[in-house]
């Protein structure tokens, strides 16, 4: 490890680091283990038994100066985190909307069999929420988007699941068969 010890008139730095009083007894330490040669245990604790490099300036005729910090860009490597759709950014509905979208659902549900509830984010930023059968098909879930979005009747779109994203392509397969009970569904315009 290098190390840039920089000695000013009213203390020293090491590194672009904070200015450190020479009157601060920690700091006096850490001077006189340099005057005798060693390695300060500030250092040795910092590069873990690793070798150090310490080099001095004298600048003991100048005031300490905080140096400008100089822009240093981003040089790690980048990897891509999330789902191929952007995530639409929506409040959550009260369970009075929630209510009246069950309520005015083009969906029949048998009581006697049980449900699910499947939310849809729709392309265009909104979502529904819809109670189905757990023996409804996934066309049916492309049935009730149409029938209360008519303008997506005409538009070309998949259902894709959320995280792992897996596009829903047999749509005969009933919401249990293709395991997206209780989940959220992406539509996506092709």
């Amino acid at each position: 490890v290098q190390i840039l010890l920089k000695l000013w008139r009213n203390g020293f730095s090491l590194d672009d680091g904070e200015l450190r009083s020479y009157s601060d007894p920690t700091n006096a330490q850490f001077l006189e283990s340099v005057k005798r040669g060693e390695i300060p245990v500030e250092l040795q604790r910092l590069v873990h038994g690793g070798q150090v490099n310490l080099d001095m300036e004298d600048h003991q005729e100048q005031e300490y100066v905080k140096p400008r910090l100089r822009f240093k860009a981003f040089s790690g490597e980048g990897q891509k985190l999330g789902s191929l759709t952007p995530e639409i950014v929506s409040t959550p509905s009260s369970p009075e909307e929630e209510e009246k979208s069950i309520l005015n659902a083009p969906v029949l549900i048998d009581d006697s069999m049980p449900a699910t509830k499947i939310q849809i984010r729709l392309a265009d930023g909104s979502r529904l929420i819809q109670r189905f059968n757990q023996t409804h098909r996934i066309k049916d879930i492309r049935d009730f988007i149409i029938q209360s979005r008519p303008a997506f009747a005409t538009t070309d779109f998949v259902l894709v699941t959320t995280f792992p994203n897996k596009e829903l392509t047999d749509e005969n397969l009933t919401l249990q068969e293709a395991d997206i009970l209780n989940t959220v569904i992406l539509q996506q315009l092709k």
